[in-house]
């Protein structure tokens, strides 16, 4: 079973993620980048999906964190939020962000996405 993180703050969002996803993969699930970060460091993952508003470390400083460690270098990684600025998006992809996806999002079509980017 393949492995994903799902980085979000908001604990209705987590709890939705974790719903459509738990029948097919094995999901943890972190409130905060650096709750992210220190899962990455007892485990790897297939994908990591991460909100970017977030407290403490948001999803862009979490995802230069982790581009920054050689381990976790090309381990896709997907940015799910509500924002939709190409400035934004331009940011995320220039840190090495695999995809986007705008919230609220389809479930299926995340579905596909994961299996798309895992492999």
């Amino acid at each position: 079973m393949k492995k994903i993180l799902y980085v979000d703050d908001a604990k209705s969002m987590r709890r939705l993620v974790e719903m459509v996803l738990s029948k097919l993969y094995d999901i943890t699930l972190a409130t905060d980048g650096l709750e992210g970060l220190e899962a990455l460091s007892t485990q790897d993952y297939d994908v990591i999906v991460s909100d970017i508003n977030m407290p403490n470390m948001n999803g862009l400083d979490f995802l230069q964190a982790l581009r920054e460690d050689p381990k976790h270098r090309y381990t896709p990684v997907l940015m799910m939020t509500t924002e939709a600025d190409e400035e934004m998006k331009a940011k995320g992809k220039e840190l090495g962000a695999t995809g986007w996806i705008t919230k609220p999002f389809d479930p299926e079509k995340l579905i596909k996405v994961l299996e798309r980017v895992s492999g």
